[in-house]
């Protein structure tokens, strides 16, 4: 099931692929010891969580970080029902059969978070603990998730935008590293941040109906003190390669979860948790964000902590890698 491991420098993760749920899966992984599943969120790859990797086996863990379906080395299938949320909480629970682990602590930024807390939700039996980076666990809405996306005369909600196959990936291939550039810079928390609107305050991330995602962005002069040129030289080659679709296919299947998880609805997460998320994320202002939260203790009730970083922006791990690092092991220390 496991292809041989090789390490590229001794100090860092080791690289290997498995076989999981009906795919090939790119593996990054350091330390021995539990096991802490880390998964990323869009557009990013198992780089997001470099930090977490050295510091997690440092502590006594086995930090494995996959490039997640339709990422990087990882196969990325054609078909976009191939990427519902129960095939990637599948991808997991198979990452944990490769490995031959019983269980694991699972961990996810952005998307990545939706998988964690389902992980745990379907299977508290293979996933003790969950952290959420960014991403709360939402419950299950009355109605199609879509239905609720805000729209003005001149915008749409990016999530809406992402839903034609071949529009985004259109945009944001044409110029893969300025498109990158242009992600982690203006979700960072270094980010200026517009003068207020007229539009309501969960009118966050809406792209305009003519000119599209990239009309507004401007290429950043400099890079966040998190960040560095190679960092974005990684991220530019993988999506240079793979192209945006395998991401893109996640979103394209936000209402097709909605349909397949009406049994969970109401469905309680029973395992330890930990949420963690930047107080300059624009998630947080997304609609209802505030009465997700508000609900979090109700819906996750061995919830033990939700830490927000002051300062920090969307890339919680990577911005605040020395914080996010403490508050994980002081987490997975208690279980």
């Amino acid at each position: 099931m496991v292809d041989k491991a090789h390490d590229s420098h001794s100090s860092g993760p080791t690289h290997r692929f498995v076989e999981t749920n009906g795919i090939r899966m790119h593996l990054a992984e350091q330390g021995k010891g539990p096991l802490v599943l880390l998964c990323h969120g869009f557009p990013e790859s198992w780089y997001s969580w470099r930090h977490q990797l050295s510091a997690l086996a440092s502590a006594g863990f086995h930090a494995v970080a996959p490039d997640m379906r339709g990422y990087g080395q990882t196969d990325r299938p054609e078909a976009i029902d191939q990427y519902t949320l129960l095939h990637l909480v599948g991808d997991m629970v198979g990452v944990l059969d490769a490995l031959g682990h019983e269980t694991a602590v699972i961990s996810g930024h952005d998307w990545g978070a939706p998988v964690a807390w389902h992980a745990a939700l379907l299977r508290p039996d293979r996933f003790r603990a969950v952290i959420g980076l960014s991403v709360p666990f939402i419950s299950r809405s009355p109605d199609y998730p879509s239905k609720s996306y805000p729209e003005t005369e001149d915008t749409v909600f990016y999530q809406s935008y992402f839903q034609a196959p071949g529009v985004a990936e259109a945009e944001l291939e044409h110029d893969v590293r300025f498109t990158m550039r242009a992600f982690l810079c203006q979700d960072s928390g270094d980010a200026p941040r517009p003068a207020s609107k007229s539009e309501p305050a969960e009118h966050v991330l809406m792209v305009s109906r003519k000119g599209g995602m990239m009309a507004d962005w401007v290429n950043p002069t400099s890079l966040p003190s998190w960040l560095t040129e190679a960092d974005l030289e990684i991220y530019a080659d993988q999506f240079k390669q793979t192209g945006y679709r395998g991401g893109l296919n996640w979103y394209r299947n936000i209402d097709r979860n909605w349909e397949l998880t009406a049994p969970l609805a109401g469905l309680q997460i029973t395992v330890p948790a930990l949420m963690i998320a930047g107080d300059r994320d624009p998630v947080l202002a997304f609609r209802g964000m505030d009465q997700v939260f508000a609900n979090l203790p109700k819906n996750v009730p061995k919830l033990q902590k939700t830490l927000f970083l002051p300062g920090c922006g969307h890339w919680t791990q990577q911005e605040r890698a020395h914080e996010v690092n403490e508050a994980m092991l002081e987490f997975l220390r208690r279980l």
